[in-house]
């Protein structure tokens, strides 16, 4: 007959080659990641927009009015109007408020695909959207016209 065979393990014991088990994965696994990252490299992130005020121009009532557009090297700080005359204003009472929630959405860096437009202030909207893209044109890197141009 065979007799039965009792070992005795200590829990210490246990808990320290569990420890040191645990340790030596991770060391490989930190090795393997170190090591295996060699190979890629990072594309440096181009600015968005070179930083400054830009503006354009629209001719509303027969007067020219400046859109300001207001930059950093990322996205749109502001936009203002300059040159409003106090009678096109008076004239255009949605000029102002329409800038104005155009402006809260694309400093919130809003695409201007997914902006949303008033239906009551679409032409006003439209007049603006196109004043602000040209003055983002101009904010564009040398770069990106260049490469526009080829």
């Amino acid at each position: 007959m065979r007799s039965t065979k009792i070992i005795v393990l200590q829990l210490k014991q246990i808990i320290y080659t569990v420890l040191f088990v645990i340790v030596g994965i991770c060391l490989i696994l930190l090795l393997i990641y170190m090591l295996g990252n060699k190979n890629d490299t990072k594309t440096p992130v181009m600015a968005t927009y070179v930083p400054g005020v830009y503006t354009s121009s629209i001719v509303i009532e027969n007067q020219p009015v400046n859109v300001e557009v207001v930059v950093d090297k990322n996205h749109i700080n502001s936009i203002n109007l300059t040159n409003l005359d106090n009678a096109i204003a008076t004239l255009n009472p949605a000029l102002v408020p329409t800038l104005n929630d155009l402006e809260i959405q694309l400093v919130n860096d809003t695409s201007f695909e997914n902006l949303s437009i008033k239906t009551d202030t679409k032409y006003t909207s439209s007049l603006l959207l196109g004043a602000i893209e040209k003055a983002l044109d101009k904010a564009k890197p040398e770069d990106v016209h260049n490469n526009k141009n080829k």
